[in-house]
Parts: C-alpha cells; structure tokens; sequence
C-alpha cells in the first residue's frame, strides 16, 4: 500500500472540539481508527486522538470515490487525517459526525493486534505491558496520564507561588550515600558510581543557597520488593525548606494535597468519569496521630506491634479501614527514621519525622533535617554508616546550615490515590521492577 504524505495539512479540531453547533462547517482531524463498522451502504469509522473519539461517517452512495477506496483498505490502528464537514446528527452520543472528503493514510498497522484497543476484551496487566505503546492508547491510559499531568502542574503551580525554586540534582553519585534501600551501581569511566535513590542531601545542601527549593524527577531503588505499590524507578516531588520545622511543611503539605485534589476534580471531570473514580477535596488540617496512638487504635483491632518496629502492610490495612483518607503519623521513633531526621530535644528516642497516609497507602515521608553536624555525625554511626563516605556533604554544615524540614511524595502513589488504581505499574508510562526491563 502506498501511504500518504501529510503535505499541507494541519489539523484545525481535535475530537472533543467537534460540536453540533458546528453544523456544516470544514475541519481537518487526524487520528487513529479505533473501530470500522460496515453496514452495506454505510460505513462508519470511529476516529480516535488523544482527547476522545468522533464518527466518520461513509454514504457509499454519496461520497467521493477515492474516498470510499480509502476506507475499503482502512483496518484498527490505521493512522489516518480525514478533511471533512461537520454534521449535526441524533445518531450519535454527542450529536455529531464528519463526512469526510479526503482521507489520507498515514501509517498503516498489523491486522492482529495484541490487545483490543477499544478495551472490550481486557487483558492481564503483564500483556498489556508486554504491548504498551499500545496499551497507552486506551482511553482509560490516557486518563490516567492526563490526571497525573494535572496534578503535577497543580503541584509546580502551587510551590511557584509559595515561593519554592525548581532544582535538578544529580543522578549519577559517588558514594552510597544515603543508607535504606540498596542503590543500582555501575561503571562511571573506570570508576563505581551509583544511581541516586532521592535528592535528599543535595536539596539539604541548596538550602544553604536557594531556602526553598523542590524538585520533581527519578530516582532508582534496587529493592527486592515486588508489590504492587514499589517501582525500582519512580518520579519523585521532593521539597526542602530552610528556617522552616516538620510542623510547617506539613501545613504546607496538607494544603498542597487540598489544592491537587480540587484541581483534579475541577479539570478532570471527563477522565475521572472515564476511570469510574471520584475524588474528595479534603478539609484541612489533617488529622494527626503519633505513632503511639497508631499502636493503640492496632491493638484495638486486634494488632499488636511492640513499640519501635514498622508497620507491616497487613496492619497498615486494618489502619486504612479506622482511618480511610488522610491523616499523618508523627512521633515516629526515631531509630526507624533515616539518619537525617532530627531527634526531639525533649524526648531524643522520638524524632520529628512524620508520614503522610492516604488509607493504607504511605504518600509521603518527611520531617525536621538535622540540622547540627556533630549530631548528624553520631546519628550515621548509631545506623551503621560510614561518616567519611559523607564528607562531601558533612563539609556543607560547616558553612551555616540553617534548621530545615522538607518531604517527599512519589508521584506512582499520589497517581494511584488520584485514579483509583490499585496496582502503581498501571500509574508509570514503562514501569520498571524487579523482573521488567523492557519494553
């Protein structure tokens, strides 16, 4: 088949820009044939583009004849531009079509295709990641990813006018710095060099300079964990703030999530209805809980947790049941927190780290930064590391760091919340885990 070339024509609409209203008028659509129903002497093709879908509709007697040879040859996934006039019409959910005048074939496309576009016959997840530049063509994908670029958007909108300046750290780090989960290493010109597993030290850093600064990028964790909310690579929204405690970045966390909500909710009514999901505004402030009164409302459930360990999945599920939207969990100990949260001068077994929960589902972490270098020298002791593998950034707390807080959210979690999804693979454009490389 000889394909056309796109030449002059450039598109005027996009589908959801089509309305009856529109009556008679020309427009130029391009897009990709979702589904061709034939019924002798009419032919219809639904047209699909990333806002949605509209009816092309085919008068075998009527339409030109070259036209009609076109879509004679046209099958799923065909990428097509289709020149055409705007009819009003009670044939179909919106009240309109386009009789097309010219049709141009773009691209054509295998005639077995391995997941049904139109999302009638469902297939297991790892198919459809098997196929997944296809699988994003659905439109429950393109949903997906349009909430998540709302939310980010909302995100950069809200902390431009906080006053947050955006950064970009490295990736690629000399040492494993950080402790907690093992990182990816690699050979860096003869040298090991690690993948960064968050901004963390470099944005405590920037503090020094910027005072209020965020970044929104990704990092690598090589954890053994397959489930269903870890990634070995995410995007994360980190924030660092300088002259600031874990209780103001948690005010400000808490309006942040309030203003992501409303905005989702407010711009993506289509997608959300799309994804049969609601989300609630939720009032602020937060409920707020210490990790003490968690282990209380466990125990009450039947839970028992001594006092000092993580909260294991199945109890943060029976939590997410008592408190199902958002709270926090603060008071943490602090010998479970990574070495950079602040201890509390009052109480030093209890530090100023806090997580942000949304049912089950841990959002973000954060909290108060050590802020004093002999301090942060004892706390890399006390958890097993080295402080001559952080000289580097021991060295920026001879210059003035000032007291800090800051948090993290992964982006693949706030997804799911925003979404409804219940497995964060679905959430990230090419997931990577333990077991997937590819595509």
């Amino acid at each position: 088949m000889n394909l056309d070339s796109i030449g002059d024509w450039r598109r005027t609409h996009y589908s959801v820009d089509v309305k009856p209203e529109m009556d008679g008028g020309e427009v130029t659509l391009f897009g990709w044939v979702q589904e061709i129903r034939d019924l002798g002497g009419i032919r219809f093709i639904i047209l699909q583009d990333r806002e949605g879908t509209i009816q092309v509709t085919i008068l075998r007697k009527k339409v030109d004849s070259e036209v009609l040879s076109k879509s004679d040859v046209l099958q799923k996934r065909y990428s097509i531009g289709v020149k055409g006039t705007v009819k009003k019409t009670e044939m179909t959910p919106r009240g309109v079509e386009v009789i097309p005048k010219e049709i141009k074939i773009l691209a054509t496309a295998a005639p077995q295709l391995p997941i049904d576009i139109a999302g009638k016959t469902p297939a297991n997840l790892e198919v459809r990641l098997d196929a997944r530049a296809l699988d994003l063509s659905q439109e429950k994908n393109i949903a997906i990813f349009k909430i998540q670029h709302t939310a980010l958007e909302a995100i950069r909108v809200f902390l431009f006018e906080k006053g947050f300046i955006e950064v970009y750290t490295p990736r690629i780090i000399a040492s494993a710095t950080e402790g907690g989960a093992a990182l990816f290493s690699f050979d860096y010109f003869k040298r090991k060099a690690f993948l960064a597993q968050s901004p963390q030290l470099y944005k405590e850093q920037l503090v020094m300079s910027l005072e209020k600064v965020f970044e929104v990028g990704p990092f690598f964790r090589a954890e053994e964990s397959h489930t269903r909310i870890h990634s070995s690579e995410f995007v994360s929204i980190d924030i660092e703030q300088a002259f600031a405690d874990a209780e103001e970045v948690m005010q400000l966390l808490e309006r942040l999530m309030q203003y992501v909500c409303k905005t989702v909710a407010e711009k993506c009514q289509k997608q959300l209805a799309t994804l049969r999901h609601k989300v609630k505004v939720p009032e602020v402030p937060f409920k707020r809980l210490t990790y003490e009164e968690v282990l209380r409302d466990l125990k009450h459930e039947g839970i028992e947790i001594p006092w000092g360990e993580d909260l294991p999945t199945p109890a943060l599920r029976t939590l997410g049941k008592v408190h199902p939207y958002f709270y926090f969990i603060t008071d943490w100990p602090t010998h479970s927190k990574a070495f950079y949260i602040k201890p509390r001068d009052d109480n030093p077994k209890i530090c100023e780290g806090f997580d942000l929960m949304w049912s089950w589902l841990e959002l973000v972490s954060g909290g108060t930064r050590i802020a004093a270098k002999e301090l942060l020298v004892k706390r890399l002791k006390e958890k097993g590391l080295n402080p001559e593998s952080f000289k580097h950034h021991l060295q920026a707390f001879d210059y003035g760091m000032p007291p800090h807080a800051g948090w993290a959210i992964g982006l693949g979690r706030l997804t799911m919340m925003l979404t409804g999804k219940k497995n964060i693979r679905e959430v990230i454009l090419y997931p990577r885990d333990k077991f997937r490389l590819t595509p």
